[in-house]
């Protein structure tokens, strides 16, 4: 079943058509995935419909999500998809997406901060407004909905979030810039979290992936098999969630078998 978020601004205000009927029910099987029509989030989505989860997902592009209903519609008939079109380096478009999760659930399961976007540039040269631009969607944005919606989790002593971090969380490279400063940035947010959640009984993980498969490597000549798949990361972050309550995996690092790029 597919959910549709439309949203119209005026005066301020924010309304919300839906078809179908908000969910009200109480249950850990909710996951919320940011920037989920396309990459590694949409190979999280996937896994976690195929496992019997609700989704609450945004991506910038309303088209894109009307494609992604259509195709849930088919695929996964049991996983009710709600959608909601969000620029989510923006805050107010941040917080009208958590509005729209606290009127869907009572209760969210999965938080995973998967929004993001890449610029290249060395710090001495690139664009100015590079580095705030990267912080507002790769940091802010985690910043602002994790906050949002933690009252949907401590309650219930219950829940995990995902931070899709990158190596370049730990490593700085060349022409990596600013969008290195971001996940660096993602990754101390992780790490502060995980230490104020872990006697809410509330989980938090860290995924640095390295080179996957994605929309930005179109047209890149190397070998199929050099970079990883974003199938490959949804499993590993599957593989994480599954573990029982005692345990935790804070930090995921996961690098194609040749090495980085």
């Amino acid at each position: 079943m597919c959910r549709v978020a439309k949203n119209f601004r005026f005066k301020g205000w924010l309304f919300f058509k839906l078809w179908g009927k908000i969910s009200t029910s109480m249950t850990d099987k909710t996951a919320v995935i940011t920037g989920a029509t396309k990459g590694l989030g949409r190979a999280i989505a996937e896994i976690f419909a195929e496992n019997g989860f609700d989704l609450c997902v945004c991506a910038r592009t309303e088209a894109d999500l009307d494609a992604m209903q259509e195709e849930w519609k088919k695929r996964f008939p049991a996983s009710t998809l709600f959608a909601f079109p969000a620029d989510m380096s923006k805050k107010s478009e941040v917080m009208e997406f958590a509005g729209f999760i606290r009127k869907t659930w009572q209760q969210v399961g999965v938080l995973i901060n998967n929004a993001g976007i890449y610029l290249p540039g060395g710090v001495s040269d690139e664009r100015e407004g590079t580095l705030e631009t990267l912080l507002e969607t790769n940091l802010y944005s985690a910043y602002h909905l994790t906050r949002a919606l933690l009252p949907l989790m401590i309650p219930h002593q219950s829940g995990h979030i995902f931070n899709m971090c990158s190596v370049a969380s730990i490593l700085a490279y060349p022409n990596g810039g600013s969008y290195s400063i971001s996940k660096f940035a993602l990754l101390g947010f992780s790490k502060c979290l995980r230490e104020e959640m872990k006697t809410k009984r509330i989980k938090v993980t860290a995924v640095l992936p390295g080179a996957t498969w994605s929309d930005s490597w179109q047209g890149a000549s190397l070998p199929y098999e050099r970079l990883m798949q974003a199938s490959d990361i949804a499993k590993a972050v599957w593989g994480c969630y599954n573990l029982s309550d005692a345990a935790v995996v804070e930090e995921l690092l996961i690098r194609p078998q040749l090495g980085d790029l």
